[in-house]
């Protein structure tokens, strides 16, 4: 599974997160404020709420829970102390760009996959360290940053979030070829560590398609089948459905 990165636009530099979020909060901010008064905000007696001016443009956040732990680091390249792998992040909270004149947080471009590209900058990071050696030295980190999407125009914003969209639902594999059905290392009493969902994605645009390919391969349970199994892909004969659910752990 891809890993969500932050792409610096100048230098073109890649900051890659060492594991993916569970969540991302999206918050969209419109550009509304209260009306002012030189002496204060301006109210009157009988309103039922404060007048507003609407300025137009508005403010999108996004803030993403990360987790860094040097246990999940292969040997050979395992630093000793995590910082090591989050400093990369803090530097694109400072201010080493320049435009206009003005010093300025660098332009990045959060990308996950097919369906995440956001051009933003990052106004704040923090980080919660723990699992010290004897030494003070952190192996683990909580890491929360807040990236802000950079100013750009309403029809862009809507072209770009339907090109997201339309990516994440176009197959990866053609319809007659087929998928070899891959573990993601958990396995668990009654499922062999097949993710199906992820499986229904490449080979049919959807997660939501995963009882489509089931049908068509004859699989009565999803969470049975051996990892390394072929699994044809059907033609898509109808969109995904809109309220299908997948389970918590990503199988049906």
């Amino acid at each position: 599974m891809e890993r969500v990165a932050f792409l610096v636009d100048e230098s073109g530099t890649r900051v890659d997160c060492l594991l993916n979020p569970e969540t991302v909060q999206v918050t969209r901010l419109a550009g509304v404020r209260p009306r002012g008064a030189p002496d204060g905000r301006l109210t009157g007696l009988g309103l039922a709420d404060d007048p507003l001016v609407f300025t137009g443009g508005g403010r999108t956040e996004l803030v993403l829970d990360l987790l860094f732990d040097l246990d999940f680091v292969e040997t050979q390249v395992r630093p000793e102390d995590v910082r090591a792998l989050t400093r990369p992040l803090w530097l694109l909270a400072e201010n080493s760009a320049t435009e206009h004149g003005w010093l300025r947080p660098p332009l990045v471009r959060l990308v996950w996959g097919k369906t995440w590209n956001v051009p933003g900058v990052i106004v704040a990071i923090a980080e919660r360290f723990d699992a010290f050696t004897l030494t003070g030295t952190p192996r683990r980190s909580w890491l929360r940053l807040k990236l802000v999407r950079v100013a750009e125009t309403a029809d862009a914003a809507q072209a770009g979030f339907e090109e997201e969209l339309a990516a994440a639902s176009t197959p990866t594999v053609p319809p007659g070829s087929a998928v070899v059905a891959a573990a993601d290392g958990a396995t668990e009493p009654g499922w062999s560590g097949v993710r199906f969902d992820l499986l229904a994605h490449d080979a049919l645009g959807s997660p939501l398609r995963w009882r489509l390919l089931a049908e068509h391969n004859r699989i009565s349970d999803p969470l049975t089948v051996p990892a390394g199994t072929a699994l044809a892909v059907p033609p898509i004969t109808a969109a995904p459905p809109a309220g299908g659910a997948v389970g918590a752990r990503g199988t049906p």
